[in-house]
């Protein structure tokens, strides 16, 4: 795992000392969850304009190898798409995320791919996620192997242990800017599926020291449209159709989020936040932009418009500044 710098960019650090948090008026609040440094959440990213968005922050050496055979452990289980959880050549396990054969919603597996890459390029901790188009996999006792369709691969690395999922209102960071900004990192890439039972703690053991990793995993609904029940995921036409934000009120924002977990983000989230975080996606370069979406397996042309629409939900974000502030604009 890369060492994790300790400053941030000058772009960056304009736009954090923009936004002040109002602490005291928060509805939503921690009480009763222990302690932990701001770092087992989110770290600056100094190197943000040198970060390789389509290797990731595990790089390629551990990337699952596209022409190896994998051997059939165990399915998958929970989650809506199918999945299998497999072991390659090297003894390393697997939990493939496929996409179905036909989706009328969408795949979910390339674009948990593409947000895991910005959230960590942006500060925020993720496991190693990679993706490939098919995979073969052996599936039975005298070595037969067949094409498979491929997905999200996540590798079950030694030094991560999960500890269970850790809750978005009773945990350590709930009065932070950084949790507030995470949401609405996840919203401007309209993620519909915000249960807590998606999110990770891991204990992290590397180079001698253990430390908490508190992460958002399973993060596929996205990049389309949010709604209660199945939304469709994974489309450029309805991200572009839908505004970021519905308004403003008693000082936080509304979003244009259709989900079921508008609990967590009524009168939580304030302007500052979200100018915070669309400050951070706006430093993002479109190389990095393009190289995010080619580790999902995007074609150049789908990137693209997909990009567009997350470019412009980034500048209604940063939109709330106060009109007299400084923002870096989006790199190219």
């Amino acid at each position: 795992m890369r060492a994790r710098p300790r400053t941030i960019s000058i772009a960056a650090a304009v736009v954090l000392g923009l936004c002040v948090t109002n602490r005291a008026s928060l509805a939503q609040r921690s009480t009763a969850a222990p302690a932990a440094p701001l770092s087992a959440l989110w770290e600056e990213p100094q190197d943000l304009a040198t970060r390789n968005l389509y290797d990731g922050p595990w790089g390629r050496e551990n990337a699952p190898d596209p022409s190896a055979v994998y051997r059939f452990l165990r399915p998958k289980r929970g989650g809506v798409n199918p999945g299998v959880i497999v072991q390659d050549p090297l003894g390393r396990e697997w939990h493939v995320k496929q996409m179905a054969r036909s989706s009328t919603h969408g795949a979910e597996g390339p674009v948990e791919v593409v947000l895991s890459r910005v959230l960590s390029a942006v500060g925020y901790h993720q496991p190693p996620v990679y993706y490939l188009p098919s995979f073969m996999m052996q599936t039975t006792e005298d070595g037969t192997a067949k094409s498979e369709p491929g997905g999200r691969f996540r590798l079950s690395d030694q030094r991560l242990k999960s500890l269970g999922a850790w809750s978005w209102v009773n945990n350590p960071f709930a009065d932070t800017q950084e949790l507030r900004g995470l949401l609405a990192l996840l919203l401007t890439f309209n993620s519909s599926d915000l249960k807590s039972s998606n999110n990770t703690l891991y204990e992290v053991h590397d180079r001698g020291q253990v430390t908490q990793w508190f992460v958002v995993r399973d993060i596929g609904t996205a990049l389309g449209e949010t709604g209660r029940l199945a939304p469709h995921r994974n489309d450029a036409a309805l991200l572009a159709k839908e505004p970021l934000i519905a308004g403003i009120a008693n000082g936080f924002v509304k979003f244009n989020y259709h989900g079921l977990h508008k609990d967590i983000l009524t009168n939580r989230i304030t302007p500052d936040d979200v100018v915070w975080a669309s400050g951070l996606l706006a430093q993002l370069s479109d190389r990095q932009w393009h190289d995010a979406f080619r580790a999902g397996g995007y074609e150049p042309d789908v990137a693209d418009r997909f990009i567009r629409a997350i470019r412009a939900r980034v500048a209604e974000g940063l939109h709330l500044a106060p009109p007299t502030a400084t923002l870096p604009r989006p790199s190219r």
